[in-house]
C-alpha cells in the first residue's frame, strides 16, 4: 500500500508539473499551423520534376496534340534522379503526373491519352510508380501535380471532363501512389489547345468550374498528411514569381484577395501583388513556397544546355526562400533520353556539399548565454535551449517583456557570416524585427537587423565577423518572445 501511493503521488506531482508548465506557456499569438504545415516547414527543400511528350517537342507548354509514340526515355532511372536530388539536400521530389498537355504519365482508366500508348517499357510503364519507389527509396518525400487544365480533352470546359475526367484522374493518384507529402495547384486555367481535335480557344471560371473545394475535400479524405499548395493555400502559397525569393519581410499568414469585388478569391484569381509578403496578422497561416526552375525553362530545352544556375545562384534563392521561412520548390527536367543533364547533377551535388559543410557546426553551440529576462524564471524556458537542437524547444520571456536582450559569450572567438533565427511557430509568428551585435574593438556594434522571423530566419551578412560574443535584440513584437534557435555558421565556399 506504502508503495501504491508513493507512485499515486509521483503521478499527481507529475501531472501537476506538466499543467503549471501548460499554465505558464505564453498564450499563442495569431493563427497556427497545422501539424502538415510543420512537416512541411521542416522539409525546407524539394524539387518538380516536368517530365511529358512536351520536352520531346522541345516546347514549354505542350498543345495536346503530341502523338504519345514520342514519349520514349530510353534511359530513364528513377533512381538515378532521386540520388542527384537527395546530393542536393532536397527533403523531396513532386512528379508532374499530368501537365496542360493533358498527357498522364501513369496507365490511367480515365483517359486514353497515357504512357501506356507510349513506347516506355512496351506499353506497361508507369513513371509516377517508378519515381514513387525511388524516392522513397532514397529516404525522400514524394507529392504529385496533375494539372487541371488539358488541352487534350474534348470536353475540357464541360461537366463532363471535370466529373469524370479530373476528379477520377485525382482519386487514381491519391489512393496507388503511396503517402504523399505535398499536392500541386496552379492556376493555368484554359485557352488555345488541341481539344480531341477541335484546335480552337477555350474559356472556364476556374473558380467554380474546377470547384476547389470540392477538390480540397478529396485531398484531406484521401491524402489527410498532404500540404495543399495553390495561389492561396489552403497550405501553402505561391510566392507571385518564379525567381525562387520571397520578400525581405515575408509573412507565415495570408488574407487573401479577389482582384473582383464581392468574389471569393481562389487558385488562379488572387492578388499577387500580396503573396510575396503575405499578411501581417492574416486570417490564414499560409506560408510560402518559392519555385524557380534549375535552368531557364521548366522543360528541357537543349539551347539551354551551359545555362543551368550555377552552386552560388542556387545558394542565392536559397537564402531569400528558405531563410525568409518560405520553402524552395526547385525545377528540375529531365532530358529526353530520361536523364538528368550532367550540368543539372554537377550543379546540385556542389550546391548540396556547401550546405552541408555550411550547416555543420554552430558556432553558437557550448555558448555561455546571459537573457535580460526568462519567463516566470523557469528553466522550461530558459534561453540554454536556442542551442539544443530541438526546433520546438524555447526561450521564452515575461508577457510584459517584449523587448529584451541576450548575450551569447562563445566558447571561442569564431567567424562567421551567417546567422540563423527561428521561432517556435507553434506559437504563431511573433516577433516583427530583430537586431544582432557583435562585441568589436571592446564595444558593442550591429551588424544585422532582420524582420518577419517565423520558422527559419537565415542572415547572410556581407563581411565574415570574427568575435567572442554576440548580442541580439528584439526591436519590435506585439507579445512575449518565443524563440527556439539561435546559430552562427561559417558559409563554406567549395
Amino acid at each position: 500500500m506504502h508503495l501504491f501511493n508513493k507512485y499515486c503521488s509521483l503521478i499527481l506531482f507529475c501531472c501537476i508539473s506538466i499543467f503549471a508548465i501548460a499554465q505558464n506557456a505564453p498564450k499563442p499569438y495569431g493563427v497556427l499551423p497545422t501539424a502538415r504545415q510543420l512537416a512541411w516547414q521542416e522539409k525546407e527543400m524539394y524539387v518538380i520534376m516536368h517530365f511529358t511528350p512536351t520536352t520531346f517537342q522541345n516546347k514549354e507548354w505542350g498543345f495536346g496534340d503530341a502523338d504519345p509514340a514520342i514519349f520514349n526515355p530510353t534511359h530513364f532511372n528513377a533512381n538515378a534522379i532521386a540520388a542527384a536530388v537527395k546530393a542536393g539536400g532536397f527533403k523531396g521530389i513532386t512528379v508532374v503526373a499530368k501537365h496542360h498537355d493533358g498527357f498522364a504519365l501513369w496507365p490511367t482508366k480515365s483517359t486514353e491519352y497515357n504512357i501506356s500508348k507510349s513506347p516506355f517499357r512496351a506499353g506497361k510503364g508507369d513513371l509516377v510508380k517508378e519515381m514513387m519507389i525511388a524516392t522513397n527509396v532514397a529516404g525522400l518525400a514524394f507529392g504529385i501535380y496533375c494539372s487541371p487544365w488539358d488541352r487534350n480533352n474534348a470536353n475540357y470546359s464541360k461537366p463532363a471532363y471535370i466529373n469524370e475526367v479530373y476528379y477520377k484522374q485525382l482519386q487514381e493518384l491519391y489512393s496507388n501512389y503511396g503517402k504523399l507529402h505535398t499536392v500541386f495547384y496552379d492556376g493555368a486555367n484554359g485557352g488555345d489547345g488541341f481539344y480531341g481535335g477541335a484546335r480552337e480557344k477555350r474559356s472556364i471560371d476556374a473558380s467554380t468550374y474546377y470547384n476547389y473545394e470540392k477538390i480540397w475535400t478529396i485531398v484531406r479524405a484521401m491524402q489527410p498528411s498532404a500540404a495543399i499548395f495553390s495561389d492561396i493555400g489552403p497550405d501553402i502559397r505561391w510566392v507571385g514569381n518564379e525567381s525562387g525569393f520571397a520578400s525581405e519581410t515575408s509573412w507565415s499568414t495570408l488574407t487573401p484577395i479577389s482582384p473582383v469585388k464581392d468574389k471569393k478569391p481562389s487558385p488562379g484569381f488572387v492578388v499577387e501583388t500580396d503573396l510575396p509578403t503575405g499578411t501581417r496578422n492574416g486570417a490564414f497561416w499560409t506560408p510560402a513556397e518559392c519555385d524557380v526552375p534549375l535552368r531557364p525553362g521548366w522543360f528541357y530545352h537543349p539551347e539551354q544546355d551551359g545555362k543551368t544556375k550555377t552552386p552560388a545562384q542556387l545558394l542565392d534563392i536559397y537564402y531569400k526562400s528558405v531563410g525568409r521561412s518560405a520553402s524552395l520548390d526547385l525545377g528540375i527536367a529531365p532530358m529526353p533520353s530520361g536523364e538528368l543533364h550532367p550540368d543539372d547533377i554537377k550543379s546540385l551535388s556542389e550546391f548540396g556539399a556547401i550546405l552541408q559543410k555550411t550547416f555543420a557546426n554552430n558556432l553558437a553551440a557550448g555558448a555561455t548565454i546571459i537573457a535580460s529576462n526568462t519567463r516566470t524564471k523557469s528553466t522550461q524556458f530558459s534561453a540554454n535551449q536556442l542551442i539544443d537542437q530541438d526546433r520546438y524547444s524555447y526561450w521564452a520571456t515575461d508577457d510584459s517583456i517584449t523587448h529584451p536582450s541576450i548575450v551569447f559569450q562563445l566558447k571561442n572567438k569564431s567567424r562567421f557570416n551567417v546567422i540563423r533565427v527561428r521561432e517556435n511557430i507553434k506559437l504563431g509568428q511573433r516577433i516583427e524585427a530583430v537586431a544582432i551585435d557583435a562585441w568589436l574593438d571592446n564595444q558593442w556594434k550591429e551588424i544585422a537587423q532582420a524582420t518577419s522571423i517565423g520558422g527559419n530566419r537565415l542572415i547572410r551578412l556581407q563581411e565574415h565577423i570574427e568575435t567572442s560574443k554576440v548580442r541580439l535584440r528584439i526591436l519590435k513584437s506585439p507579445v512575449c518572445i518565443a524563440l527556439s534557435d539561435f546559430g552562427l555558421f561559417e558559409e563554406s565556399n567549395l
